[in-house]
Parts: structure tokens; sequence; C-alpha cells
């Protein structure tokens, strides 16, 4: 969180547990109550990964591992997993966090009738899957109510994970999934007819975003947006519009936010619409040669 102070702004902490906290979301209900969304890692069965990693300089790795010694049992078993905290004033205090059972980039949404629907990668008796997971609490609990019909052999072929989805109609939820190989490239879908119980079986769009999650957004006059980076160059962040609820994309007006990364650590992005037709997308890349990644943000509008 950020707090202005006299017309600074002050980063805040608002969640650290004992293991490696990653991928936080961030939504504001209905209600004004905040949830942030995060997964934790087995760093600890990693290191030998990391250190194959150009971007991780020694001192860090070796730091990890001595902080990973420190790590009893108990707190690795306690913090495990995927999890949300909420705030009902404003960021000030959160309450303790809750297990959410998946995880995504983007974090939950929720519907018109204020339920919050949750479809990310989970751990389901030993195996990953994608779950969808529901509240009817405002996150203060969650159940799971259905999942996608992928089986293991097709999350190692196609690399689903970090999926999102948006609420298209009532009952009828889209989501975009991200795949891992090169030699696949498009984002794929699958689509609930049922409010999140079932889905159909995960089709390849026309959208390539190797390699990064797909971000979707209800413009205000209900056209869909989809916003993905893109890990084959050139590197950038792309952007198009369904008129049909996901079901067609346009491709020949797709839109090029950038194509000007350096390298494939870039992406992520996220897309608000400020005002009607007008939007501010938030993604991540190197700014210039020689430095670490930044935080970048593109405003750009639509014509019609």
């Amino acid at each position: 969180m950020l707090r202005t102070m006299s017309s600074i702004i002050v980063p805040e902490i608002i969640n650290s547990t004992p293991l490696d906290d990653r991928d936080a979301g961030l939504i504001v209900l209905q209600s004004g109550t905040l949830v942030v969304s995060w997964f934790t890692v087995k760093t600890w069965e990693k290191l030998d990964y990391y250190r194959g990693m150009k971007r991780w300089a020694e001192h860090q790795i070796d730091g990890w591992e001595r902080h990973c010694r420190k790590l009893s049992e108990e707190t690795r078993q306690r913090w495990l997993g995927n999890w949300t905290r909420r705030s009902t004033d404003g960021g000030q205090t959160w309450e303790p966090a809750v297990d959410s059972i998946a995880s995504t980039p983007h974090g939950p949404i929720q519907l018109q009738d204020s339920r919050l629907l949750y479809v990310g990668t989970a751990d389901v008796e030993g195996s990953p899957a994608i779950v969808c997971c529901a509240s009817d609490d405002e996150a203060r609990s969650w159940r799971q109510i259905g999942s996608l019909p992928v089986s293991e052999e097709d999350l190692e072929k196609y690399g689903f994970t970090e999926p999102h989805i948006v609420e298209v109609a009532k009952d009828e939820i889209y989501c975009i999934l991200r795949t891992h190989h090169l030699s696949i490239g498009y984002n794929y879908a699958s689509r609930s007819l049922d409010g999140g119980r079932t889905w159909s079986n995960p089709e390849a769009t026309p959208l390539y975003g190797y390699d990064q999650p797909g971000h979707l957004l209800i413009l205000n006059d209900g056209r869909l947006l989809c916003t993905y980076g893109r890990r084959a160059e050139p590197f950038g962040c792309r952007a198009c519009v369904s008129e049909d609820g996901g079901r067609t994309w346009p491709m020949d007006q797709e839109i090029i936010l950038r194509d000007d990364a350096p390298n494939t650590d870039m992406g992520y992005p996220a897309t608000a619409e400020i005002e009607p037709r007008e939007f501010l997308t938030v993604y991540y890349q190197i700014d210039q040669p020689g430095e670490k990644v930044s935080i970048h943000a593109t405003r750009w509008s639509l014509a019609t």
C-alpha cells in the first residue's frame, strides 16, 4: 500500500510472511473492502534452479539459503499455500490471512450479485489443477465449486497457468489462460455458463501472448478488453477488444501498446478504464539498458 503524508508518498508493508510471497493481487469490493491475494512457494526446493538464473547474484542466493535454513517445518507448513487478506478501513489495518485454495496474479473478481469468484492454480490431492473457488462473505472464507477440464498431461503439454476471469453475462464467466511453450504461444480460453461450476475445454485464441497472462476488463460500453504481454520478439504489451464476450477477437485491430522491451523480462499488464474509452495500462520492463526492471504505465484511448 501507499499512504500519502504531507504530499509525500510513503510505501507501507501490508504483508510479509516468513516464506516467499508472490503475485500479489488487489481488488476493491462494492462495499469498499480491500482484498489482497498472493501465494507462497517452496523456495528451499528451488535454490539450485535460482542459482542457474543469471538475474540473481550469488550473494542473493546465499541470503535466501541462510533464511531457508532458519525455517522450521511448522513454519513451512503454516504458510505454504494460497492466501487472501481483507481490509475494511482503506488499508490502515488488515485481517488475518485465510486459505483461498487457488491463486493467480490478478486475484479474484466480484460478480454482479456481489459474490467473489476466484479461478487459479491449486494443488488437489497432490496433483496440479485449475480450480474455481467462491466466497459468499467477501473473502472471509473460500470453497471450491468447480474445476477446468484439464488433465495433468494437459498442464504439462500446454503449460496452462495464471488464469484471469471476467463476468460477460449473468452466470457466464470467460477465462483466459497463459501458456508456457513457445511452440504454442497463444493464450487459451474456457467458458462457464453456470457461474463457475462447469467449464468448456480450453481452446486456442488468436491472442499471441506467449508466456504471459492475459488481463480481462469489461468496458463501459459492454465490450471485452484483453491486455497481454508478449515474450517473443518484438517484446512488449498488446491489447484487443472483443465485441462478443471473447468468442472472436479481431486481430487486424490488435493494439500495440509497447514493442520496445529489450528482453523477455517484461509484461504482466493490467488495465483500468479511467474515462469512457480512455485507459491506463500498468506493466513492467527495463527502461534504460543496464538498469533493473521498473514499473511502467501507458495511457491510451480507443477511437470507437
